[in-house]
């Protein structure tokens, strides 16, 4: 290697070790454990986090209490909403950033390995809660899955831009979209005036 690929890899290293980490993480977090569940503080608090975050300060939280409204608010979205786009241009503005630490190759390695991670957990998780909840199509219970690895790997983004010592990850609405996860919710987005949450 000459100097130059050298420098590269010492300034991708601390991002990946974050990310390293991270996927070590995936397969513990209680995945879709709690759904209609009524929420704790922290989630609550999360929610907001979350909302507010994404530029939707006003959206009452609506818990979902049943996987039929679930899927249907989860099949229901509208993909052009002003929910979507913003996250798709925090998404976009995020990936910018962790270019300026990790090269395009490194970036989509470590994505497939995040989803490869997270996959699995949440995809038996899923089988669980389909269970107890008597859902039989796999095209919801995919939304889920495809849910908790698209929050996975927003979450991924947050921490490889986190290498900015300016940047704050903790305040992130990707950060508190992915800790909603983590307190076994499904956090199925805001539609209209509500942020629905299963």
């Amino acid at each position: 290697m000459d100097e130059r690929e050298i420098e590269a890899l010492e300034r991708e290293l601390p991002a990946l070790a974050r990310l390293r980490r991270f996927s070590a993480a995936l397969s513990r977090i209680p995945w879709f454990a709690n759904l209609g569940e009524p929420l704790t503080p922290g989630a609550r608090a999360t929610a907001l986090a979350y909302s507010q975050g994404l530029g939707f300060p006003d959206a009452e939280l609506a818990i979902l209490v049943d996987w039929d409204d679930a899927a249907a608010a989860a099949e229901n979205i509208d993909w052009n909403s002003p929910a979507w786009e913003a996250e798709e241009l925090m998404r976009a503005d995020l990936t910018g950033a962790a270019l300026e630490f990790l090269s395009e190759d490194a970036l989509q390695i470590a994505m497939t390995m995040i989803a490869d991670r997270v996959s699995e957990p949440a995809r038996e998780a899923m089988e669980q809660a389909s269970f107890i909840w008597d859902v039989e199509d796999d095209a919801q219970k995919q939304l889920a899955v495809g849910a908790a690895v698209q929050a996975a790997h927003l979450a991924s983004l947050v921490l490889v831009a986190a290498a900015d010592p300016d940047f704050d990850a903790d305040d992130h609405p990707f950060t508190a979209k992915f800790r909603l996860f983590e307190f076994g919710r499904w956090p199925v987005g805001v539609i209209g005036s509500s942020f629905n949450i299963f």
